[in-house]
Order: C-alpha cells, then structure tokens, then sequence
C-alpha cells in the first residue's frame, strides 16, 4: 500500500507474524534518516511513526513496527506504551468520529465527520470562492459536530445554519460532483482533528454572511470578540431596504403604527413601539429581515427598514474570510482574526 503524506516513508504493510499483526514500514532512500535512526533520537522515531500511521489512518492494532530499508530490518519498535496516546489521537480522527444527525422526520442517521464535513462543503462549493475557505468551514463545523456531539449526543438537522444532506444526495444533484469532492478532499484532510475552544471548551463556532464592517459582541459568549471587517462594505448584502406599508403592517402583523408613532432603540437589542417592547430579533423575523441590525424611518404612509448586512454579526463573516483568502491570508490566521480570543488545535484527548 502507497499512502502519500510523509517524505521518511513511502510504503506501509501489515503482515501476521506468530499471530500477531506486524507493521512493515519502508524508509526511503532519498530521505536523511540517519538522525533519526540514532538511539538518542527514539522519541523522535517514535513521534514520526505514529504520527505517520494516523495522518494516514493506517488499520494496524499491533505492538511492534519494523523499520525497512533496501529489504533489511533496522529498526524494530514496540509501540504498547505509545498505543493509548495513538488510539485517542485518531478516535476524533475525519473517518473514526462519528456523528449522529436528527433529520427533519426525526429519524436519526450516523455518519463519520468526514461525510458530514464534505456534505456541508458541497453545499457552499463555488469555483470561484478560494481554497482556503473550505479549510476555514472545516475547522467551524468540526468544532460544532465535536461539541453538539460531547454535549447532546445528537446534531439536529434544522438547527444547522448550513443544512445537511447524504452524500446520495449530491451524487443525483450536483454537477461535477466528483470532480468537486477530489478538490475537497485534500483540503479536509488538512485540517482533520482541527477545533476551536475557549478556556479548555469547544466553541459555538457563530459565522454570518456579511456585516455592516464590524462584528459583534455577545456578553452571553465571552468568546466572541467585536473586530473590524471593512471587507463587508462592498458584500452585496451591505445595504437591503424594504418599504411596507402602515395598513400591511396592521392586516398582515396586527401592529398599529403610523408617521407619528413613537419608536425608540433600548439597550440589549430591545426597542419600543407604540407602547409594546420588541426584540430586535423578534422584529427581523416579523418582517423577514436578513440582520436585525436595522433602521426604522416612519414616511407619510409606509414604514421603511433598512438593513444592514445578512446573518447574525457573530463570529466569523464568510464574506469577510472570503476576501481575506483571496489576498492570501492562511485559513488558521482569518481564524485567528475573527476569534481573536480562541485556541485553534488539533484533538489530541477530550476537552474537559
């Protein structure tokens, strides 16, 4: 077997050896290897095998490796007191973790985070949106299937902001899908095991579409930072503006306002209308607003609202990422940049 992913190594076997399963590992005669042949470096050896069998998911459930050159064992290797540490490693691994979906018929279907990943990156796939977009989507939903998963045992399909679909589903409705899934395959990959906590906990990884070229805060979240994102200035969602009528707004909604009413903005997201408070959230859902950052002007007989950006300003702006990535910014710093306050890292045991 051929795996790709490490210059040291360039063919693995499994072979029964006295009833027991033994790895064949075979060093490359282009590659330096004398320094880590050296028995001062067996730490080093060690850490480079292990990490070699999980980057590559290699099936092997024995204790010993035998290191291969030119046809002759120069090395021999016991791995028990390392097993344990290699076993945690790829239990939250793209193919071994497995996550439980509640569909909207409330059936639940399993599937491994890698399925899960690639269905909602098949979902956003666009030619043009950059590589680097992919990796960033990874890292956010890999955190929400590690959190829901630990917390709740289940991810409920309705309350993904991205929806899932079986892979089935792409295969039927999705032109190049092949082609498509040969281009994010790599890029899952490089960013398998990958999360974002706060204070030794996963995340709720919040993103939205565009904002009005700030993110914001939530005292609910201490996670959530509130940085600049001018980028959104120019999204085609900066600016929404719908005119509705005062005698609509009564027959379809039962709210009585005209030019007169008083309408004030309150703290923590609240305002008050004709003597009623709302919340800012309640109204973007009343009047089917893309961000309940908005603007109230009371005309003569209509009501205009004008709405700035599309989602909720938590988090990660996916329009903002996009044109980071495209000046080639690395998805692990537009991370960085938008959870400024978070740890990115790769699964090595459970969070507590």
């Amino acid at each position: 077997m051929l795996p790709l992913g490490d210059k040291m190594f360039y063919k693995y076997e499994i072979h029964q050896k006295n009833k027991e399963e033994v790895l064949y590992l075979y060093l490359s005669m282009k590659y330096e290897f004398a320094n880590e042949l050296a028995v001062e470096n067996q730490n080093t050896l060690e850490k480079r095998t292990k990490d070699f069998i999980i980057s590559n998911a290699i099936p092997f459930h024995g204790n010993k490796i035998y290191l291969i050159i030119d046809g002759i064992v120069v090395r021999v290797l016991d791995i028990s007191n390392i097993k344990a540490n290699l076993e945690e490693n790829t239990k939250y691994s793209l193919t071994n973790f497995q996550v439980s979906i509640e569909l909207e018929n409330h059936s639940i279907t399993k599937v491994s985070l890698y399925e899960f990943l690639m269905s909602i990156l098949l979902n956003q796939y666009e030619e043009t949106k950059p590589k680097e977009i992919y990796k960033v989507l990874g890292v956010l939903f890999s955190t929400y299937a590690y959190k829901y998963m630990k917390e709740d045992g289940c991810i409920k399909q309705q309350n993904l902001s991205i929806p899932y679909y079986p892979l089935s589903y792409y295969q039927k409705n999705l032109k190049n899908e092949v082609k498509k899934r040969t281009i994010l395959h790599p890029l899952l990959q490089e960013i398998d095991g990958m999360f974002l906590s706060y204070k030794n906990d996963y995340i709720l990884p919040f993103f939205h579409y565009s904002n009005d070229g700030q993110t914001t805060r939530n005292k609910k979240y201490p996670y959530l930072s509130s940085v600049k994102s001018l980028w959104d200035l120019a999204s085609p969602y900066y600016i929404e503006i719908k005119d509705i009528s005062y005698q609509e707004i009564y027959e379809k909604y039962g709210i009585l306002i005209n030019q007169k009413t008083n309408i004030s903005f309150l703290k923590d997201e609240k305002l008050y209308i004709n003597k009623k408070i709302y919340t800012t959230e309640e109204i973007k859902n009343l009047f089917q607003l893309k961000s309940n950052h908005f603007y109230l002007i009371l005309y003569t007989n209509y009501l205009r609202i004008i709405t700035k950006g599309y989602g909720s300003g938590y988090g990660l702006s996916i329009f903002g990422a996009t044109e980071m990535a495209k000046d080639g910014i690395q998805y692990y710093d537009i991370l960085k940049y938008y959870f400024p306050k978070c740890k990115l890292s790769k699964h090595i045991k459970e969070l507590s």
